[in-house]
């Protein structure tokens, strides 16, 4: 069942609604082949959440905070550029799993937003199409989110903004959506194995 929270993306609550569960910015770290380093790393901080109750992060620096004004000139250079009809909303869950769309656009599109370093954002613009490395994340919002198709949007200041439309592809949902199943109850067991480890120490 999908719940949308309309709350501020870095504050306490989002870190709340997000806590224990894998979201759309690491579901390429999930779907990694085999048991690689990053994907247990990231089982473990997710287990860490769930058995204290505690988010492994809660921080913002000066890098994140520019980032939120370039998005927010993204935003609303794209909503202009394309006559959309935008809502920003915080998170999104959809059972044990979730996202933090940049936008959602109109009643069938999403919006996930880069901002690149110039060095970057040229090579985007030669290459014009969906960087390899967010292909997780844009079908993973269209999934969680119940959309049709996501504008990627890459922006750097004083360059041409890349924009790109990716519709949902129902196949590779499905191997990521088998991939996420697996992880989860992996997680679930790790918890576990813990709590029990807990149990017998304290007996």
């Amino acid at each position: 069942m999908m719940e949308v929270f309309d709350i501020e993306q870095g504050e306490d609550d989002w870190f709340q609604a997000r806590l224990g569960i894998p979201t759309a910015s690491k579901f390429s770290t999930v779907m990694a082949k085999g048991e690689g380093k990053t994907r247990s790393e990231y089982m473990r901080t997710l287990a860490g959440e769930i058995l204290t109750g505690e988010p492994s992060e809660s921080f913002t620096n000066v890098h994140m905070e520019r980032g939120k004004v370039m998005e927010d000139e993204a935003r609303e250079t794209y909503a202009f550029v394309e006559g959309a009809e935008i809502r920003r909303v915080g998170f999104i869950r959809n059972g044990n799993k979730g996202a933090s769309p940049d936008s959602l656009v109109g009643d069938r599109g999403g919006l996930e937003i880069k901002t690149a370093l110039p060095k970057i954002q040229i090579d985007r613009l030669e290459r014009n199409r969906l960087p390899p490395e967010h292909i997780a994340q844009v079908q993973g919002n269209i999934w969680l989110s119940e959309r049709d198709w996501w504008d990627f949007v890459s922006y750097w200041p004083r360059l041409p903004m890349l924009m790109i439309r990716v519709y949902r592809d129902d196949e590779y949902i499905k191997k990521m959506a088998d991939e996420i199943d697996r992880f989860n109850d992996e997680l679930a067991a790790l918890v576990e194995r813990i709590r029990q480890y807990s149990s017998q120490v304290a007996a």
